[in-house]
């Protein structure tokens, strides 16, 4: 193994990790994650990438984005209220100036906007 392929497979490890805590930890998205551990799985080891893609729960959002560049109604919801909470806890949390929240609010808004306009996958039920 290419020291490149081992390095790509340790970084689609920690990813996996991520995601699968955040699936289970509700402030925690785990499909980003997921997807970083899929594109580096790609580079480091096909067999994982494909484990990852056909495993029963994680896969499923995977293979939507990549079919489609869909992502479900429930992952938008989490993704823009972890954004508004973000947002809360650095505007209520903290004492920034003007400028890192105008910044802050533009780059939300921006990805926000990105999440909201992705189809919702074809054979997806929610």
């Amino acid at each position: 193994m290419t020291g490149l392929r081992a390095i790509n497979l340790i970084l689609g490890a920690v990813m996996l990790a991520v995601g699968v805590i955040g699936a289970i930890l509700p402030l925690l998205p785990s499909t980003p994650f997921l997807l970083a551990a899929a594109w580096f799985f790609s580079r480091g080891s096909p067999r994982a990438e494909q484990w990852l893609l056909q495993h029963p729960v994680l896969g499923r959002p995977l293979r939507h984005w990549r079919r489609e560049r869909a992502l479900s109604n429930r992952s938008k919801v989490l993704a823009i209220g972890m954004m508004a909470a973000s947002y809360a806890l650095l505007l209520f949390g903290t004492q920034p100036g003007l400028p890192l929240l105008i910044g802050t609010a533009v780059i939300l808004t921006l990805a926000g906007s990105f999440i909201v306009t992705r189809p919702k996958p074809l054979d997806d039920a929610d």
